[in-house]
């Protein structure tokens, strides 16, 4: 389980092709790994994955099929930068909202407005997940924690990007046309499930 604060921002430094496993290497800041094991669980991207090789600056990971189909892991590259989040600590702080690290599909940057102070993204998230999105509810978009801006119809969000945000994590590096990976709210994907089994029909608009 995570919290969508990210912790640092890593870079891919190599990238091995297997028959059905694809294998990274990511370099972190020093400091990052302490008390990191192999096993343990890193939110890249905020796709939850297992590292299976851990040095003092880089771990690896190995993503199969389902991973690749439901994130952007399958574009990565040497030189790519990607959002890293350790797993969080029962007791702890929870600064941003309950993240699985179950990415629910691949999203896609449209258009970025400089707002002075802030900045407004607007994206195009799978229509599964904007279903069960509310306004002003939170989202987690490459592994961020982020609240719902804007709530369009039929696929579209907004969300607002303050300068911290910008700064430390990989936010400042999208351009419009970019892929990112998507995880909708927890409680609104359960709730949304639990109401679909029992008959429950959305009402319609008209």
């Amino acid at each position: 389980m995570f919290t969508g604060i990210i912790e640092a921002v890593g870079v891919v430094t190599r990238v091995r092709e297997r028959d059905r496993i694809r294998a990274f290497t990511i370099g972190t800041p020093e400091g990052f790994l302490d008390g990191v094991m192999p096993g343990d669980s890193i939110s890249v991207d905020g796709a939850c994955l297992t590292p299976v090789r851990v040095e003092d600056s880089a771990f690896e990971v190995e993503a199969i099929g389902t991973t690749l189909g439901r994130t952007r892991a399958g574009g990565y590259a040497e030189g790519s930068r990607v959002n890293l989040e350790k797993a969080m600590i029962l007791g702890g702080r929870l600064d941003g909202h309950l993240v699985q690290g179950h990415v629910d599909g691949v999203g896609e940057l449209m258009s970025i407005r400089d707002n002075g102070e802030f900045w407004i993204l607007e994206f195009r998230i799978p229509t599964e997940v904007h279903e069960l999105t509310l306004l002003h509810g939170s989202i987690t978009l490459n592994g961020v924690s982020l609240t719902v801006n804007e709530l369009g119809e039929p696929d579209r969000i907004s969300v607002g990007i303050i300068p911290h945000t910008w700064n430390h994590t990989t936010m400042s590096t999208l351009e419009p046309g970019d892929p990112v990976n998507v995880e909708g709210d927890l409680i609104g994907k359960y709730v949304g499930t639990v109401l679909r089994r029992v008959g429950f029909e959305r009402p319609s608009s008209s």
